[in-house]
């Protein structure tokens, strides 16, 4: 049994120090799946995810959310990062761009929705007003959440017409759902 214990460490030692990656150097290129908002004037609403960095991408994801208003030249994208809450700042950031689709630090995202035209009109100021209600925007936990896949999980529930459904991989959505309380 010892002997079975040391082998499996060995082999995760490796597969961890085989998936390490500098995260200054990984890639955060757009990857060409977002609408352009150079070509689309319509509204638009797009969740990505994309594999959680380094080893803990084999078995979570990193989602966000990203929208563009009817005639915007850009997307606000709105996301929880954990690294933010250890630098003192809220772990829910928003920034613009003309591309969501950015890599996450050397994963490629996966979009998992996309809606257009009049829907997202709709649905663009509902998020935003629940984005602003976030409850745990300043708290980050890996396990069981608040995280990352919390955040639009949330988002979800506030606004069900969404119609967000995050991959089982989105590991802490669930907790948007509990009965848990904001500290």
């Amino acid at each position: 049994m010892g002997r079975l214990v040391g082998i499996v460490f060995i082999a995760l030692l490796g597969v961890v120090a085989c998936s390490n990656q500098d995260w200054r150097t990984a890639s955060r290129e757009p990857a060409g799946i977002s609408l352009s908002p150079d070509l689309i004037t319509d509204a638009v609403i797009e969740v990505y995810a994309a594999d959680a960095f380094s080893w803990r991408g084999w078995f979570a994801v990193h989602t966000w959310i990203a929208v563009k208003p009817e005639m915007a030249e850009e997307y606000t994208v709105y996301e929880v990062v954990g690294w933010r809450v250890r630098q003192g700042q809220p772990a829910l950031r928003t920034y613009t761009t003309k591309t969501p689709d950015r890599y996450w630090y050397g994963a490629k995202p996966e979009k998992l929705l996309s809606v257009q035209g009049v829907k997202a009109s709709a649905l663009i100021p509902q998020i935003t007003d629940a984005v602003s209600r976030y409850p745990w925007a300043n708290e980050y936990q890996v396990f069981p959440g608040p995280n990352s896949n919390t955040f639009p999980a949330w988002i979800g529930l506030q606004v069900p017409e969404l119609e967000l459904n995050l991959p089982f991989s989105a590991i802490g959505s669930g907790y948007a759902s509990s009965e848990s309380e904001p500290q």
